[in-house]
């Protein structure tokens, strides 16, 4: 189990966390749809090779809609046992891979993706001079050099870029204490701990009342 203490945003519940971290989402995924289209950058389709390392690092507030998702989906205690009975090394409980070497296949819930995931290849960090690096794989340096050359260079000139940080700030906005780092699949562990324990606390005070 992976819960731990976590102080509650007085101003939002577990539910309107979740709401909220879609919004910042959908924000992101503006952003970086108009990049993609600039810089012809992006994800190459079928290629897993982010998703199954295991070491990737994600918060539990970022998995919230997934973990809600799986919830009414009748999926996340289920979900939940897998995650426990994983290996360290196993890649994400989302991923499904299409290769032997686990390197090709998809995401099984796409749209409820974390942070992490939608940043990769679509997003920039700041170096300790100020500049903007581009936030991408060796498979995408290789696969599309022009673009990953041209597009380094015109993001510190002309093309905009989401930045990392703004966005992981407005998710520690909505609550810190759940942007707390693990791996990947630590982090969807917790936030399915928290979702199993706030419905069963909301189904309780629903019973309570009838």
């Amino acid at each position: 189990m992976y819960f731990c203490a976590v102080s509650e945003n007085k101003e939002m519940n577990l539910a309107e966390k979740s709401i909220a971290t879609l919004k910042v989402f959908t924000e992101l995924e503006s952003e970086t749809k108009q990049f993609v289209a600039e810089s012809g950058l992006g994800c190459l389709s079928g290629c897993g090779f982010c998703c199954a390392n295991p070491k990737v690092p994600a918060s539990p507030l970022e998995f919230l809609p997934l973990a809600f998702d799986l919830y009414d989906k009748g999926l996340a205690e289920s979900t939940l046992i897998m995650v426990e009975n994983m290996e360290d090394d196993s890649s994400c409980v989302i991923y499904k891979p299409q290769s032997a070497d686990g390197t090709k296949g998809f995401c099984g819930n796409h749209s409820k993706r974390g942070m992490i995931c939608r940043l990769f290849a679509t997003s920039a960090r700041r170096t300790k001079y100020g500049k903007k690096d581009l936030i991408i794989c060796k498979v995408l340096k290789e696969e599309k050099a022009y673009e990953y050359r041209n597009t380094s260079e015109r993001i510190n000139n002309d093309m905009e870029i989401p930045l990392a940080t703004s966005f992981y700030s407005r998710l520690e906005e909505i609550d810190q204490s759940l942007c707390q780092q693990f791996t990947i699949n630590e982090a969807i562990a917790f936030a399915l701990e928290l979702v199993l324990r706030y419905k069963f606390y909301e189904e309780q005070e629903i019973d309570v009342i009838a």
